[in-house]
């Protein structure tokens, strides 16, 4: 796998606050998801409704998940498909590994696949003298800038336009080095020009699958470019890259999901392309592959089955959770130090790859609740992220000193008189300290605040204390 560097977030997200490159693109490009979305949620009454199907269709097929696993196995066996289980990543790379080599394949062309990501097949596949080749548009900058995808849906969501043209300057050396891109267009046709060789070249292309279809044994893949089709009928061999969680047990299931998929991601009622894919080439096809094989990744998903982050396997990858996050668009994605960003990431991180290695990531929340709310499948991501600052507790991967004022606290709390008293009198005195400014530019004890913001003196007495005295008036029964 990729090395995970999220126990860096802090360092990472200061250094992102301070990168003017990124606060630009997260400036220029945050507001506009969150937008569309709204915009397409508002033209389909039924949405709040969908998202309760959605909801239950995943919870109903996470309770019977071996059941629909062994079902749609068979019917890809009867389409002349072949399904292999990975349950960790190496044993997913040596699949992908053997199939190619299997095929002499010297080219393999990709499409968009977060899975991919997680196994780090890429750099698996050269070094063994194979070829891959990204064919969505963000995919293809960032492996020609040796990046990590910074979003999951749009992965060069932290590149500006200027960023763009040099790296195909660089890159592109084969091309008049003083052409003008005039517009964006410009950049896409390069990179379609690019492409296409490749396209007709590679042996073997793999893509990530949106759905797994139990009752066809189809998979299914949404994009707005194209590639994904290309990726996936124009060579011998077909490698569905999915983890265990994307089966679903209908056709019928599949298009509620898809209904809630495009308008959560980027609020279209739906994907330009929407592709499903059912074993290999039939006589009388036109096009298509000769093989057609399922990698199932496990890789901890079932360590989450019955456990309580198992209504994180609902997730259908749709990024709209970190759209509408203020610590994500704030630091982006390459903070989180690994492959999922933002609040699913916060979540489903620690439980790939443990949370003595990614305790920062459920603790950069403000908890605003903004993710949980525009979730399509209404996956509770606050609590989760609780969940896992609960378990950071109990295995002291916590700094001493907070551990320590936690249990103060804690026994303080457990006693209410004590507690009102010492409340009041922590009011009182920091009124009067900050009665000439009316805040404090720095405290003992409050450097994680005060180090970005002031803060506000306080200006009376406690809740508590102003509660009993409007009940004793009879302002409030």
């Amino acid at each position: 796998m990729h090395v995970v560097t999220s126990p860096a977030f802090k360092e990472s997200a200061t250094a992102a606050i301070a990168n003017a490159g990124l606060q630009k693109a997260l400036a220029n490009s945050g507001p506009s998801f969150i937008a569309r979305r709204a915009s397409a949620v508002a033209r389909l009454p039924e949405f709040e409704r969908l998202r309760d199907i959605g909801r239950d269709i995943k919870n109903h097929t996470l309770a019977n998940l071996d059941f629909y696993l062994e079902a749609y196995e068979a019917r890809v066996l009867e389409a002349g498909g072949i399904v292999h289980w990975a349950a960790t990543a190496e044993e997913a790379r040596d699949i992908v590994l053997g199939i190619c080599q299997k095929a002499g394949a010297r080219t393999v062309t990709k499409g968009k696949s977060m899975i991919s990501e997680e196994i780090a097949v890429n750099d698996h596949l050269e070094r063994h003298g194979i070829t891959p080749v990204e064919t969505d548009l963000g995919e293809y900058i960032i492996q020609l800038r040796h990046e990590l995808p910074s979003h999951i849906i749009a992965p060069a969501f932290h590149l500006n336009r200027e960023d763009w043209e040099d790296q195909f300057r660089k890159s592109h050396t084969d091309l008049p080095a003083d052409r003008v891109f005039h517009e964006r267009r410009d950049i896409l046709t390069e990179a379609r020009a690019k492409l296409r060789q490749r396209f007709l070249a590679a042996d073997v292309g793999i893509t990530g699958a949106n759905f797994l279809i139990a009752e066809t044994g189809s998979s299914v893949i949404v994009t707005n470019e194209g590639n994904g089709d290309l990726t996936q009928t124009l060579p011998r061999v077909h490698i569905v890259l999915a983890s265990i969680e994307k089966v679903v047990p209908t056709l019928e299931d599949a298009t509620s999901l898809l209904r809630l998929l495009a308008r959560s991601a980027t609020g279209q009622d739906f994907s330009v392309y929407t592709t499903f894919s059912t074993g290999v080439r039939r006589a009388g096809d036109l096009d298509g592959p000769e093989e057609y094989h399922v990698v199932l990744l496990d890789n901890g998903r079932s360590n989450m089955l019955g456990s309580e982050f198992q209504d994180m396997l609902r997730c259908i990858r749709c990024a709209a959770c970190m759209n509408h996050c203020p610590v994500y668009g704030t630091v982006g994605g390459h903070a989180y130090g690994w492959v999922y960003p933002g609040p699913m990431g916060a979540v489903l991180t620690p439980s790939l790859v443990g949370i003595d290695q990614s305790g920062h990531l459920p603790n950069a929340s403000t908890f605003c609740g903004k993710c949980e709310s525009v979730c399509p499948v209404k996956i509770p991501l606050p609590n989760l992220m609780r969940h896992w600052r609960e378990r950071e507790f109990e295995r002291h991967l916590t700094p001493a000193a907070m551990r320590t004022n936690l249990a103060l606290w804690a026994w303080v709390a457990k006693r209410p008189a004590l507690y009102r008293l010492v409340t009041r009198a922590a009011a009182a005195a920091l009124g009067w300290l900050g009665r000439k400014r009316g805040r404090f530019s720095s405290l003992p004890l409050a450097s994680g605040w005060t180090g970005g913001r002031d803060l506000p003196a306080p200006e009376g007495d406690t809740f508590f204390a102003r509660y009993a005295k409007a009940q004793r008036a009879g302002k409030i029964r």
